[in-house]
């Protein structure tokens, strides 16, 4: 699931990268609304996190449904959770004429999107391992707080949408 979920994470990254500014465009969407969009998804996600609920991504005891469903849980873990918040406000095409520095730009942005899965990978491979060291009621707690940072970062996204679309004024 870890490599999978990694996977999913920077193939979706990538894809946005190359080609977000034609993706939104063909879809009618605006960065403010996507941000608005993504920050009401993170709000919903941080919510159950501080709430404690269990979310699909979690790992059950294996049954013949829960494998049925093993395909769902890597990309529900690898696009809202891992790839969702990662957007650049920077519009990317390879196919329009940019200074010289655009390649070195996208490269860097390339790069950072294969740490970023990489270090991902390694780091939900570890997370049976984490658990064993924390135990549960560590788990718990360190669930709450990644849910309060989460609900915060939502609402992060949600004011700059709401900035961005000019109802908030900007300081």
């Amino acid at each position: 699931m870890a490599r999978k979920g990694a996977i999913t994470c920077f193939i979706v990254l990538t894809s946005f990268a190359i080609a977000g500014q034609l993706i939104f465009r063909m879809f009618g969407i605006t960065l403010p609304a996507f941000e608005i969009a993504g920050g009401l998804i993170l709000l919903l996600i941080g919510l159950d996190m501080l709430e404690a609920r269990r979310s699909p991504t979690q790992e059950t005891t294996a049954t013949p449904k829960s494998h049925h469903k093993r395909g769902r849980r890597h990309r529900a873990l690898g696009i809202p959770m891992l790839a969702g918040p990662a957007l650049s406000r920077r519009s990317w095409c390879w196919w329009a004429k940019c200074p010289g520095f655009w390649h070195w730009e996208m490269a860097a942005i390339l790069g950072s999107i294969t740490i970023t899965a990489t270090v991902t990978y390694f780091v939900l491979a570890a997370a049976s391992r984490v658990r064993q060291v924390m135990g549960e009621t560590g788990i718990r707690i360190l669930v709450r707080i990644m849910g309060l940072l989460l609900v915060a970062l939502a609402m992060q996204y949600f004011v700059n949408g709401i900035t961005d679309l000019g109802l908030i004024p900007r300081h």
